[in-house]
């Protein structure tokens, strides 16, 4: 009769959205005031944010704008973290203009409806736990390789290039603005360099002040009153809209799934890195703990809502989430009057965004991306060990050469196989002769050799960590250690924590070889999950062939016995 309030009880508790426990434990009007300003504050900085990644993902700034305004807010109304922001980030600014350089715009909106239900999936399923186990060295590659990339597409508005169209490949990028530096315009160059003098001031002198708001806003000014002659959102997209983001669902190309399925899996992939990774930062900003599932699933809902109303890929942004918690964010309202306010800038401020110079948001972006780089996490990475190196340049090159994709997948298959390498170093496979203990202790696991206390006919070899499927194929060379088939043969597992199904299948083939030469295997010390791992895979005490003993003690007396037996 309790097994259904207790399972939705558990539900409730991973899935109910921060914003319903915040209420429900009270909520003040000068909560309300602090979450008012802190919105307020996050807003004046995602406005020329997302109109700039918008820009630099090969689309028109007013999607960026409706990704933070439909993204933002339903991240903030579901999701499992108390302060967190969420809307367009520049993780996802090579993979959206490769999406749209070879899908268009309508493929750009299927990939963000399949990412957002892979996102909901997952958090139902509970992977969001897992994300935690992503290697250092594959996050900072990527995302070090996403920074270069992300100041590679600049150029051409930092320089002010005429260029009908940028390369999405990375050298046919710079062969590209090579060929076109002669058409330079000074005029863009000095407007790019002052507004990263202006945001690199800003941080520097008044750190709680909006740099990349105030360089925009300045370079507008020198558009608008000097007629600084550079292109501008005006002149290039004709301005923005100042309309509200529309419902959009039958243009979407559903025939191209399975075209976009690995473009999908990867924006799903960098959202649930990055939302977790910014919540993670968050809690410890407030001494708090998000509901990483809860998150996901809120995720999820809010790339389908930002695909079915023309926006981008959307996902916790750190930066912001951060600004959000020093404004003095009290709780999820914080964000979704972020989302508020930026659709009232955008109504109201239309007219005047189109005298916005693109060289002012190429320098915005810049900055994203020097921050982007961590170039000391980076150069601390490539002080570790071989192994991390390798994972961490490989992927950082695949991410810049070739596809942010194709990096991740490397990235991770080829760190899980050095992780594989390093624990079968890790687990030992060694003759008792040296080894011999009692269960009951640790402290002789290293005693001098003790081979006399063995019987004649009888060996003992020792496994000393995890059984699994990157060491299970030396388990059957065990047996080619001794010159003659052992009578009694002891394995000595009490230092196995588990094992898995490869660990069983080549337990099962030294078994059967054993069989065959007759030689009666005793498992001593065999601990609770491979235990039960055994016993599911139908692997038993046969009371003859297979023994299992508590303790080296008990198998050393039952192998005793065996032998006195033959003896007789």
């Amino acid at each position: 009769m309790n097994a259904v309030p207790s399972k939705t009880a558990d539900f409730a508790s991973l899935y109910e959205p921060k914003l319903l426990a915040v209420l429900r434990r009270g909520y003040r009007l000068e909560d309300l005031r602090r979450d008012l300003v802190a919105g307020l504050t996050v807003s004046i900085v995602a406005l020329p944010l997302s109109m700039a990644l918008a820009i630099a993902s090969g689309t028109t700034p007013d999607k960026g704008l409706h990704t933070a305004i439909v993204a933002g807010f339903l991240i903030s109304l579901l999701g499992g973290s108390r302060v967190q922001i969420g809307g367009p980030t520049a993780a996802f600014v090579p993979v959206v203009f490769g999406v749209i350089e070879r899908f268009g715009y309508s493929g750009l909106i299927l990939c963000t409806l399949l990412a957002g239900l892979m996102l909901v999936a997952a958090g139902l399923l509970r992977v969001g736990t897992l994300m935690k186990y992503i290697p250092k060295p594959v996050v900072t590659g990527f995302t070090a390789g996403i920074a270069v990339s992300i100041f590679s597409s600049q150029i051409k508005d930092l320089l002010g290039l005429t260029m009908d169209k940028v390369p999405a490949e990375f050298f046919a990028r710079w062969t590209a603005y090579a060929e076109h530096v002669g058409g330079a315009s000074w005029a863009a160059v000095a407007l790019s360099a002052a507004s990263l003098a202006v945001i690199v001031a800003v941080r520097r002198l008044r750190p709680t002040w909006p740099g990349f708001l105030i360089a925009v806003i300045v370079g507008a000014l020198a558009v608008a009153l000097l007629g600084v002659p550079v292109e501008t959102i005006g002149t290039r997209f004709g301005g923005i809209p100042a309309t509200l983001p529309t419902f959009d669902f039958p243009r979407i190309p559903f025939e191209r799934t399975l075209e976009l399925f690995p473009s999908a899996f990867t924006i799903a992939f960098l959202a649930g890195v990055e939302s977790l990774l910014s919540a993670v930062v968050a809690d410890g900003m407030i001494g708090g703990r998000h509901r990483s599932n809860c998150e996901l699933v809120a995720q999820g809902v809010a790339n389908i809502g930002s695909a079915l109303f023309g926006g981008l890929p959307a996902t916790g942004a750190l930066a912001r989430t951060a600004t959000n918690v020093r404004a003095g964010a009290r709780s999820p309202v914080a964000g979704i009057a972020h989302a508020l306010f930026l659709l009232a800038f955008m109504l109201a401020l239309a007219p005047l965004m189109r005298y916005v110079p693109l060289p002012a948001l190429a320098a915005l972006l810049a900055v994203v991306a020097w921050n982007m780089a961590e170039i000391e996490s980076f150069r601390q990475l490539l002080r570790g060990p071989l192994g991390d190196r390798v994972v961490l340049l490989l992927t950082f090159v695949l991410t810049v050469v070739f596809d942010l994709t194709v990096a991740i997948e490397v990235g991770i298959v080829l760190a899980a196989f050095l992780f594989m390498h390093r624990m079968s170093e890790v687990v030992a496979m060694e003759s008792n002769v040296s080894l011999i203990e009692e269960d009951r202790a640790d402290s002789d696991r290293h005693e001098p050799d003790q081979r006399a206390h063995l019987p004649p006919g009888v060996e003992a070899f020792q496994i000393s960590g995890p059984l699994f499927f990157a060491v299970a194929n030396r388990l059957d060379d065990v047996l080619d250690v001794y010159p003659k088939p052992p009578r009694v043969f002891i394995v000595r597992m009490r230092f196995v924590p588990l094992i898995d199904a490869s660990g069983v299948a080549a337990l099962s083939g030294m078994l059967a070889r054993c069989r065959r030469q007759g030689t009666t295997v005793i498992l001593s010390g065999l601990r609770e999950q491979p235990r039960r791992i055994l016993a599911q895979m139908q692997i038993g005490d046969d009371g003859d062939a297979l023994r299992f003993a508590r303790d080296f003690d008990e198998a050393l007396a039952i192998a005793r016995a065996d032998v006195k037996t033959d003896a007789e």
